[in-house]
């Protein structure tokens, strides 16, 4: 299914296709702030609409993801696994995704503060 998303302001768009079985729910320090619901999908299946000088990035640790925002509305759409070599992931949240609910989704707990 094809399902579109934004940050708040709508500066940053984006859309992908997924059939969305349920959402992971990350501990770690970022995704824990920010509240995210994520989902992963083939980094292929991500097409950004909608950037220009307003898609930010943020990295820490290991900088093996690339946690995009918008810097007009601060919101957090995406991040992206940006490793070199094998298959790049994207990670939805699902908060930004128009029209879907995501406490309908089931959600995994996944212990990244420990990863």
């Amino acid at each position: 299914m094809l399902y579109k998303g934004s940050c708040h302001c709508g500066k940053v768009a984006f859309e992908f296709e997924a059939e969305l079985t349920g959402a992971v729910r990350c501990n770690c320090s970022i995704c824990s702030r920010k509240g995210a619901l994520l989902c992963a999908i083939p980094h292929q299946s991500l097409r950004i609409l909608a950037w220009g000088d307003d898609l930010g990035t943020y990295t820490f640790g290991s900088h093996a993801m690339a946690h995009r925002f918008c810097r007009t509305c601060g919101i957090h759409p995406f991040a992206e696994d940006v490793r070199e070599g094998g298959e790049r992931s994207a990670y939805i949240n699902l908060n930004c995704v128009a029209g879907l609910d995501p406490s309908t989704l089931s959600i995994f707990d996944f212990d990244g503060r420990s990863a």
